[in-house]
């Protein structure tokens, strides 16, 4: 019982300091506080991912990112783009504005 206390008080507060750690990140913050447009949102995902995840996202060689941001946070989003940890996905380094204007079409599809 007191193992199950334990675990329902240390997942919540890892999860916090999770948060915390992605709100603290000065690119994301920078992020988050742009309006995204997500007109100049669909042009830099044309440009730099439609070649593997399809023209309207649907998924080519990369997957169908149709309804992506119901599955991922916007931070998630924001890693997944930048982080090059998902070969054969490059690392892709948008300004704030550009990352603010794809996260904005990205929640849009």
């Amino acid at each position: 019982m007191l193992l199950v206390v334990a675990i329902l008080v240390v997942i919540p507060l890892a999860l916090f300091g999770v948060q915390m750690i992605q709100a603290s990140d000065p690119y994301v913050k920078n992020v988050l506080t742009q309006p995204g447009d997500p007109i100049q949102g669909k042009a830099i995902f044309q440009i730099n991912c439609a070649g593997c995840h399809g023209w309207e996202g649907n998924g080519l060689v990369g997957p169908s990112l149709q309804a992506v941001s119901k599955r991922k946070s916007r931070y998630g989003l924001i890693h997944q783009v930048i982080s090059g940890e998902t070969p054969p996905m490059p690392k892709f380094q948008p300004s704030p504005q550009e990352m603010a204007d794809l996260l904005s079409y990205l929640e849009n599809l």
